[in-house]
C-alpha cells in the first residue's frame, strides 16, 4: 500500500504513523512512485512553534505488492461481514497479485498556557486524512482541552483517541509492521467524542514510575433506552528498560464491531431505532510490554482478551414497494454481531450470541546505527461461543512480518517490509477481524495463505 500518515495521541505526545487501516487502500501504482514528493519536502527536526502554539504531524507514503487479492470475490462488496448475504461469493472469481497504495496526512495543532502555581492549560486539535478524505467521516482524532497540575494530574475533555487503539497501534504495532492487524482488530474502540479523561501524576511504585488513567464517554445521548456507555482504565509502569502498558475497555451499546480503530458512539445509525433494537456489550483486557535488552535489541509482546455479548438482527426500516413492483424504500437492518441467522433463542429471532477470543503479539527490533531490522508476529485466535451457526468463530489468523527501517535524519525515514498471513481454515475470517479480507487484502473464504512486500517513507515534523 502507498500511504501518508501522521499520528498523535490525546495527551499531545507525538507519535509515529500507523500502518494500513481497515479501509484498504485503493489499487494503484506501486508505492515507490509516490516517494519522490517526500524527498522534495523541507526537512525539519522539531515542531513549528509560534507563541503558545505548536504544529506537529506526520506524512506517510507506502506501496505494497501482494498475492492472492480477490477484489471482486464478494457478490455484495459493500455489505458488512456480520450479514449472512455478505458471505456469498461470485462464482468463478479468481484471486491474483495486486498493488495497493494510500496517502495519509495528520497534523496536530497544540497550545499550552502556564497559569502559575503549577497549573497549566492545554488544547489539541488533530485530524487524519486518507487519500485526501477524512479518515473516519464525522470524527476528529483530537479536539480537546486539558487542565493539569504537577501534583494532581490532568483532566481532559473533548474528542480523543483511546489507549486501547493508540498504544497498541504505536509504538507496539508500528515498530513491527503489524499496526493494523494488532491495533485495529479485536473488540475495542479507537475514537471518542465528548469524553472525559483523568490522568494521575507520576507515582513512585516498586522503584519505578506508575501512571493511572480513567476515561469515560456517554456517546450519543439521544438514545434513551439503549444508552451508550464507554469506560477505559489504563496503567503504564516504567522501570529502567522495562515498560508495561495495561488497559481495560468496558463498553455498552456502542456499534457492535470487531474493529479496534473504530469510533464509539451509538448502537445504531439513528436514535429512531432505539425501541426496535436490542442492547449489546463488548470489552477488551490487554497487556503489552517492551524491554530494551541492551542498546541494540528490543523485545515486545502483548496479550488481549476480547468479549462480545452479541447483538440480534432486526429490520429497522421495512422495504416499501409501489403498485408497479418498484422499490421506493430499501429495507434497513440494525448493526448486529455473531447472529444465528434463521435461529431462535428465548423467543428472539436471529439471535446474537456471546463470544470470547484471545489474540497475541510478539516483536523484535535490532538497532544498527541508522538501520533497524525487525520481526513481528500476531495470532488472532478462534473464539468460544454457543452460536450453532458458523460466523468465523472456528477460524484463526497468523500474520508474520519482517522489516528494515533506515533513519535518514531530520524526521525522515525509509523502510521496506514483507509479510504473510495463514488462516486456520477456509471460511469466514476470525471473529477479531472486521472483514474477511481486512488488513491483508487476502480473503479467508477463497484462500488460506497470502504474502506481500512493500516500501514506504514517513516524514515527522
Amino acid at each position: 500500500m502507498t500511504r501518508l500518515c501522521f499520528t498523535f495521541d490525546s495527551t499531545a505526545q507525538q507519535k509515529a504513523p500507523s500502518g494500513p487501516s481497515l479501509k484498504s487502500a485503493g489499487r494503484g501504482m506501486p508505492g515507490w512512485i509516490f516517494l519522490a514528493p517526500l524527498l522534495a519536502m523541507p526537512l525539519a527536526s522539531q515542531a513549528v512553534d509560534f507563541g503558545p502554539f505548536s504544529l506537529t504531524g506526520f506524512a506517510k507514503l507506502e506501496g505494497t505488492l501482494g498475492s492472492n487479492h480477490c477484489e471482486h470475490c464478494q457478490l455484495y462488496p459493500s455489505e458488512d461481514k456480520q450479514r449472512f448475504w455478505a458471505d456469498e461469493l461470485v462464482p468463478g472469481s479468481i484471486y491474483e497479485t495486486g498493488t495497493t497504495n494510500v496517502f495519509l496526512f495528520q497534523p496536530y495543532l497544540g497550545a499550552k498556557f502556564d497559569l502559575g502555581r503549577g497549573y497549566k492549560l492545554s488544547a489539541l486539535l488533530s485530524q487524519r486524512w486518507r487519500d485526501g478524505k477524512e479518515d473516519i467521516p464525522g470524527f476528529l482524532y483530537d479536539k480537546n482541552v486539558a487542565l493539569s497540575h504537577e501534583d494532581y494530574g490532568s483532566l481532559r475533555i473533548g474528542d480523543m483517541t483511546t489507549r486501547g487503539w493508540s498504544v497498541a497501534d504505536y509504538p507496539y504495532g508500528t515498530n513491527f509492521n503489524v499496526a493494523d492487524i494488532w491495533g485495529a482488530s479485536g473488540a475495542g474502540y479507537g475514537l471518542l467524542r465528548n469524553a472525559v479523561r483523568y490522568t494521575s501524576r507520576v507515582l513512585d511504585v516498586a522503584e519505578g514510575d506508575l501512571v493511572l488513567e480513567a476515561t469515560y464517554s456517554a456517546g450519543n445521548t439521544d438514545f434513551e433506552i439503549h444508552k451508550p456507555s464507554f469506560w477505559e482504565f489504563y496503567a503504564q509502569y516504567h522501570r529502567g528498560d522495562l515498560v508495561v502498558d495495561a488497559m481495560i475497555q468496558d463498553t455498552k451499546n456502542g456499534r457492535p464491531t470487531a474493529w479496534g480503530h473504530g469510533p464509539f458512539w451509538a448502537p445504531s445509525d439513528s436514535s429512531a431505532d432505539d425501541s426496535k433494537i436490542g442492547g449489546s456489550r463488548q470489552s477488551i483486557a490487554m497487556i503489552m510490554a517492551r524491554y530494551q535488552v541492551n542498546s541494540k535489541l528490543e523485545v515486545s509482546g502483548g496479550l488481549r482478551r476480547n468479549h462480545w455479548s452479541g447483538s440480534y438482527a432486526v429490520i429497522t426500516q421495512p422495504e416499501l414497494i409501489d403498485n408497479q413492483g418498484v422499490i421506493i424504500q430499501s429495507g434497513l437492518w440494525n448493526p448486529m454481531f455473531n447472529v444465528d441467522w434463521g435461529g431462535m433463542l428465548n423467543g428472539v429471532s436471529n439471535p446474537g450470541y456471546p463470544a470470547t477470543s484471545y489474540d497475541e503479539m510478539i516483536g523484535l527490533r535490532y538497532r544498527m546505527g541508522k538501520w533497524t531490522p525487525s520481526f513481528g508476529l500476531v495470532h488472532l485466535g478462534s473464539a468460544s461461543t454457543d452460536n450453532p451457526s458458523e460466523r468465523g468463530q472456528s477460524n484463526s489468523a497468523t500474520v508474520g512480518t519482517i522489516g528494515l527501517n533506515y533513519d535518514y535524519g531530520h524526521g525522515l525515514q525509509f523502510y521496506g517490509f514483507a509479510g504473510m498471513v495463514h488462516y486456520g481454515r477456509l471460511g469466514l475470517s476470525p471473529m477479531s477481524m472486521p472483514g474477511n479480507s481486512a488488513f491483508t487484502n487476502v480473503d479467508s473464504r477463497v484462500t488460506q495463505n497470502g504474502a506481500w512486500i512493500g516500501i514506504g517513507s514517513v516524514f515527522v515534523f
